[in-house]
């Protein structure tokens, strides 16, 4: 579980230089923050940000944008990057709800989505970040050859996932229920901090990618 209260979170997160606080000022123009036109992706929930610093420092050439919503988690992410000499990345402290107030049509390259909410009630549905009113808002943003890729522990909600992307008129391009064992899709994968957790518990790791 994530930890929600940490005194002064909020506050560092707005005052750090790799933080953009107003985003739905930069719909359309997320090429003036980063300073040029490479593809941009974005990571929605990313937590302590292990994944998304990664991705960064491994592709120079590609921006990244991670989103999360909890502050506690958040500000972790920013002390890291503060020790690292990259221009590539930045942080939004944001609920994905309005996603797509925040980037213009085809702006984004890639989203990934990894260990999400499971938002386990089912009049919870519509939160889940794979759900198909999820989907819509990522049609809205994603390029027409862009994809989402989607990785979780939980059996119940990549179940949900098969079920709600078609629905949501997507294509789901291949999937696995046991990642690390998977050769192909497994290649070049970078784990998240809570993906170290579980499959050193021998949980097995879902994965999926999706386009349109």
């Amino acid at each position: 579980m994530r930890l929600r209260n940490v005194p002064g979170s909020r506050e560092a997160i707005a005052e750090s230089e790799f933080t953009i606080n107003e985003p739905q000022n930069y719909k359309g123009k997320w090429n003036e923050v980063f300073g040029n036109d490479k593809p941009i992706r974005i990571e929605i929930g990313m937590g302590k940000g292990k994944f998304i610093t990664q991705l960064a420092l491994d592709n120079p050439d590609i921006n990244y944008i991670g989103i999360e919503k909890f502050s506690s988690v958040l500000i972790r992410a920013i002390e890291k990057r503060t020790e690292l000499d990259i221009d590539n990345l930045f942080f939004i402290r944001m609920d994905a709800e309005t996603i797509a107030d925040c980037f213009a049509e085809g702006e984004v390259d890639k989203i990934y989505l990894n260990f999400s909410d499971p938002w386990p009630k089912d009049r919870h549905a519509k939160r889940r970040l794979t759900s198909k009113e999820f989907f819509a808002r990522y049609d809205k943003i994603l390029k027409k050859d862009g994809v989402v890729e989607f990785k979780t522990d939980n059996n119940l909600l990549f179940d949900f996932s098969l079920e709600q992307i078609p629905m949501a008129g997507w294509n789901i391009v291949e999937f696995t229920r046991d990642l690390h064992n998977d050769e192909k899709m497994n290649a070049g994968n970078v784990m998240t901090e809570y993906e170290e957790r579980f499959s050193a518990k021998g949980n097995p790791i879902n994965k999926l990618i999706a386009n349109r």
